[in-house]
């Protein structure tokens, strides 16, 4: 779609106007010595599970892994950039590549710990996820502490490092793995 010079400049303007108005659910700036303006309300954290557990592990655990995983055998330093970072399917060539991308897998582990504590999760097989089990939290705490090693490794952008953190994160999930999803059948899983 072409636009004219006049059809540029409204578009200009409405994109101007729109960025300077106020962020729904708030109220436009107060003139100087005016009553600060009130805000809405953050919204509440979410409480409620939307993936199952399988879903979730193949979705934020398993990719993040794959990362710290690949840094063991490829140094990140060493990864070229993709032909457009943007569009990279390898997290170490992507704009947010290198260790900068080991660095935010191990946040996603750490932080992906306080999904698997959400009530009401199920698992894939339809079963609760068990939660209130005290080997769970320590599994979970368990996760959550491999994926701070591996966040200090990543930044400190040693790969000997990286080798160690690595098995601390692996034993996190094998511990887990070898009570919950290493069962003859997906319906035995998560018991």
């Amino acid at each position: 779609m072409r636009l004219s010079k006049f059809g540029l400049i409204l578009f200009a303007l409405a994109a101007t106007a729109t960025a300077q108005a106020p962020a729904r659910g708030t109220t436009a700036p107060t003139q100087r010595g005016a009553a600060p303006a009130a805000t809405a309300a953050p919204a509440p954290a979410r409480s409620t599970a939307t993936a199952n557990l399988g879903q979730l592990m193949k979705g934020i655990l398993y990719p993040a892994s794959n990362v710290v995983f690949a840094a063991q055998s490829t140094n990140p330093n060493d990864v070229k950039p993709a032909s457009d970072p943007s569009l990279a399917t390898d997290p170490l060539a992507s704009t947010y590549g290198k260790w900068e991308a080991v660095e935010n897998a191990a946040l996603a582990l750490s932080e992906a710990a306080n999904l698997l504590t959400i009530p009401g999760r199920k698992c894939a097989n339809g079963k609760p996820v068990p939660i209130t089990n005290a080997d769970w939290s320590k599994f979970v705490q368990g996760l959550r502490d491999a994926g701070t090693t591996v966040y200090k490794a990543a930044q400190s952008k040693n790969q000997d490092k990286i080798v160690d953190a690595a098995d601390v994160m692996t034993t996190a999930c094998a511990n887990c793995h070898d009570k919950y999803r290493e069962k003859p059948t997906l319906a035995a899983r998560c018991q």
